[in-house]
């Protein structure tokens, strides 16, 4: 297969995953007008149409979906291999990428047990955002929180969430929460960045849906783009977070917070997604999937 064609099909590869000229040549630094020529060359070595062309933009034809299959598991192949031969064998060292939330409320206030069982084991953990790319192949391990259905492809289902109102007790005592109407004069705090894409009230619809509470919009609020954020401000009397159960350590039990609610099902959880493989991720992966079985 001539350089060309295989360089055509890794263009091919990323204008069929956003199936989107415009968003594909904004990732490859391209005008649309040159990504646009070197597919339809493409198809022209080929001989195989793999774009319908409409005013809406492209979709894939059945013979373009077979083709993308095979291409993405191949990149993604290759991509797999050469991370590994990147990291030693011997390294000692886990890189971890996820969101702060998670960080902060449950990783870190676990790290000291990994590090009794593995002492000689290091974790780098970057929490620098909060929204994740799952698919970056600069750290070892991905931990990223996902919607059921979204593209978690490769991910492992770490821990399924849950979504529970919560408030400090001052506030909570400030009104009746046995009427219905207590919820028009409450404030909302909303994690607004929940996942890439996310409507910024999406989760408290969500949660207003579920327990069947009709609202003609919203009550006022404020927005955080971390939930550990939002569940600070909750704390600190400011108004209802809808907490992350998985993220709620001792302050309900403590009385810092106080959940008048129970929790629904956020239908979304925590994957992890493994870029590369070496002993010690390996005691990483299996320390991680202990210490959540034995919540």
């Amino acid at each position: 297969m001539k350089a060309s064609t295989l360089a055509g099909l890794a263009t091919f590869a990323v204008v069929a995953k956003h199936q989107s000229l415009t968003k594909a040549a904004q990732e490859l630094h391209l005008t649309t007008g040159a990504l646009s020529q070197q597919i339809k060359q493409l198809e022209q070595r080929l001989n195989i149409t793999l774009f319908h062309r409409h005013s809406r933009g492209l979709t894939l034809t059945d013979s373009g979906k077979r083709l993308f299959d095979v291409v993405e598991l191949s990149i993604g192949q290759i991509k797999q291999v050469l991370t590994e031969l990147k990291a030693p064998e011997t390294s000692s060292e886990i890189r971890l990428k996820l969101t702060p939330s998670f960080a902060f409320k449950w990783l870190v206030p676990k790290l000291h047990d990994f590090n009794r069982q593995y002492p000689e084991l290091k974790v780098q953990t970057f929490a620098d955002g909060a929204l994740v790319d799952h698919q970056c192949d600069d750290v070892d391990l991905v931990i990223d929180y996902c919607q059921f259905g979204a593209d978690t492809n490769n991910g492992e289902l770490l821990l399924e969430e849950q979504l529970v109102p919560v408030m400090s007790p001052t506030y909570y005592n400030s009104f009746n929460w046995q009427s219905e109407s207590v919820w028009h004069e409450v404030t909302l705090l909303h994690d607004a960045m929940p996942w890439q894409g996310a409507r910024k009230d999406q989760e408290w619809q969500d949660w207003f849906d579920s327990m069947g509470l009709k609202l003609t919009q919203l009550p006022q609020g404020h927005f955080f783009n971390r939930t550990d954020m939002a569940m600070a401000a909750a704390e600190a009397g400011l108004g209802v977070a809808l907490a992350r159960k998985a993220l709620l350590g001792n302050e309900v039990e403590h009385n810092r917070l106080v959940a008048p609610y129970p929790a629904i099902e956020a239908k979304a959880g925590y994957y992890l997604f493994r870029q590369r493989h070496s002993p010690a991720i390996d005691c990483f992966h299996l320390w991680l999937k202990q210490r959540i079985e034995a919540k």
